[in-house]
């Protein structure tokens, strides 16, 4: 499935139009990831991985300044190193899920 969050299409096994998926659906979990290999937004490592066929990339430690996060609330875009620091959308306050940051290396060098 794919939803529309702030004009950018979010691929995957989503749930809903604030970017949860069948994998991590809580309140919380609602930060859509650009993949450095394709460039396409997914809710989860997992999404992308079942629904691609290349090698997942992880964006380099130099990229930080890189928008790749997507709050699914309000479809603002956010820098990785904003993301990484942040429990909330500097935009609109919805709260991140604090458990994504044992994932960051999954992501993000």
């Amino acid at each position: 499935m794919t939803v529309r969050v702030g004009g950018h299409l979010v691929r995957g096994a989503v749930v809903d139009d604030q970017s949860r998926c069948v994998h991590y659906r809580t309140d919380l979990d609602v930060v859509a990831l650009r993949f450095r290999c394709c460039g396409e937004w997914y809710p989860c490592v997992h999404c992308h991985d079942e629904a691609v066929s290349h090698p997942r990339v992880v964006w380099e430690p130099e990229a930080a300044d890189v928008h790749a996060a997507l709050c699914g609330s309000c479809g603002t875009t956010m820098p990785i190193a904003q993301y990484r620091l942040s429990a909330a959308c500097p935009a609109c306050g919805a709260g991140f899920n604090p458990g994504c940051a044992r994932h960051h290396a999954l992501y993000f060098g």
